[in-house]
């Protein structure tokens, strides 16, 4: 047993996922005990309700142990925990939406003013300042990019598996933004 667990623990998460589509439970828990950690983190700067952050990773988990088999590995240009994220995120918009089609909102609901979303909210304790309202100010498309590439530090390939957009419009909204952030703030 000590073996086998070494021998996981020197594997990359692409070689764990291959595992994992063999139904293998080990490399499945060792897979869950490196990426869990950063996927909650990362799903928090999207989302400060815990219980739906909690949902989020019991469904990417189950989905990724349910359909480990497709995942095409580097040779479709993709990583292991690109694909996690991936699922992750998509999982997060279903529970925003799940959450927004179900919920009723109160009677006094139309005196409020519009609350802004948990990533504005985020984008607002991360960036102030110019900054910030430059930030703030851009295009959803770009912003959302350069969110993606900055402050969550992913590179060009792992963006646009994120926002499911080829890799040449990603580069061109990256561009684009960090024009657009030059100019608000000369």
């Amino acid at each position: 047993m000590r073996s086998a667990r070494t021998a996981l623990h020197e594997l990359d998460e692409e070689r764990l996922l291959r595992l994992v589509a063999r139904g293998d439970r080990a490399a499945f828990e060792e897979l869950y005990r490196r990426t869990s950690p950063w996927m909650a983190v990362r799903l928090r700067r999207r989302c400060a309700d815990e219980q739906i952050v909690a949902e989020v990773m019991q469904e990417t988990y189950l989905a990724v142990w349910r359909a480990a088999g497709a995942f095409a590995g580097a040779a479709a240009g993709g990583t292991a925990v690109g694909w996690l994220w991936t699922i992750a995120a998509r999982r997060l918009v279903d529970a925003f939406r799940r959450r927004a089609h179900h919920a009723e909102p109160p009677p006094a609901a139309a005196l409020r003013p519009v609350v802004p979303a948990a990533e504005e909210e985020a984008l607002a304790a991360t960036v102030g300042g110019d900054v910030g309202d430059a930030l703030r100010r851009l295009a959803p498309e770009l912003r959302q990019v350069l969110q993606a590439m900055v402050l969550d530090g992913l590179s060009v390939r792992e963006t646009a598996v994120l926002l499911g957009l080829p890799e040449g419009t990603v580069k061109t909204r990256a561009r684009r933004a960090r024009i657009a952030m030059r100019e608000a703030l000369a």
